[in-house]
């Protein structure tokens, strides 16, 4: 399994250069349009194939962080996302695109870039799996209340889309782990591959269908995508201080926050909305897994003591 987890540290890698050769030959991922719905599903179940029942305990154990973090998670990031896309003057299907990127869960690679800080994994894991759910209800109303007045929010439609394409899979492979848990935790590396190899094709077809408007588009996006992610961990990691965390527990709370779960933003923005909608996604996939790992380096390199675990209570 140590060739599958040298991949996996490679991940922004593979997602910069499948996202130029998208851009280079989009023909060879737009036809796989239609199955960006099965990559996020199988992204959900590799997911839930993780997670124990230490996990979901995780969050009793740990309430205000998780709670902090939920909070950060579905005010600070959608709002700094309409924020910035007013500030830069993005047209409403953009617009759209980055508030569904700000208003959906913690990405699974924050529990990676949490170990790699030096954070709390455990609370790392807890916070994910808490804003997924939470997001089932947040994602759909949030965008409505922030965009729908430029743009017709089909809520009730993406409830249960994210009910089949996260809740659904991810139920499921708890289950699996349930089983099947030795043999699970045995494959955890090619598991994350398969998540890792299922998000770097998502980020292609969809930037293969705005190969076109890149040029123009392109520049200004990923501006405001960097500035989004800039928000997102600056902010956690300030707020998590203010109010007292200690600074193991705020780096965690930063990556949380910062790192979202851009493959559903994706999936939403192509099912709901225009293959324009699912460029900010597609941006902030691959750019937060590189603001990501650059971050979780220079906190590695400076590390802090350790507290006692009642810490993660405060």
């Amino acid at each position: 399994m140590l060739v599958f987890e040298r991949l996996n540290r490679l991940f922004p890698l593979w997602a910069i250069l499948f996202a130029l050769c998208a851009a280079w030959q989009p023909d060879w991922f737009t036809g796989l349009a239609g199955q960006i719905r099965l990559l996020l599903a199988l992204i959900m179940f590799a997911m839930g194939l993780t997670l124990s029942r230490q996990d979901f305990a995780g969050v009793l154990r740990a309430p205000l962080p998780v709670a902090v973090g939920i909070l950060l998670q579905f005010t600070l990031m959608p709002l700094a996302a309409l924020a910035v896309s007013w500030g830069l003057g993005l047209d409403a299907a953009l617009t759209t695109g980055m508030v569904l990127v700000g208003a959906t869960a913690g990405g699974t690679a924050s529990n990676v870039m949490t170990w790699l800080a030096g954070g709390h994994v455990a609370l790392s894991v807890s916070m994910t799996l808490a804003s997924t759910l939470v997001s089932v209800a947040a994602t759909p109303l949030l965008t409505w209340m922030l965009v729908g007045q430029s743009v017709e929010v089909p809520v009730a439609g993406m409830f249960l889309s994210i009910a089949q394409l996260v809740i659904a899979p991810i139920a499921l492979g708890v289950v699996v782990h349930h089983l099947l848990g030795a043999r699970v935790r045995a494959v955890e590396p090619l598991l994350a591959s398969l998540a890792m190899a299922a998000i770097v094709l998502i980020i292609a077809i969809v930037v293969g269908l705005n190969a076109e408007r890149l040029l123009t588009l392109g520049p200004l996006v990923a501006l405001a995508v960097i500035l989004h992610n800039a928000i997102g961990l600056a902010g956690g990691y300030g707020l998590a201080r203010l109010v007292g965390f200690e600074v193991r527990v705020a780096r965690t709370v930063a990556i949380e926050v910062g790192m979202q779960n851009s493959g559903l933003a994706v999936t939403l923005a192509s099912q709901f909305f225009t293959a324009s909608a699912a460029l900010p996604g597609a941006l902030f996939s691959v750019w937060h897994n590189v603001s990501g790992s650059l971050l979780a380096g220079y906190w590695k390199r400076r590390p802090v003591a350790r507290r006692e675990a009642a810490s993660l209570s405060r």
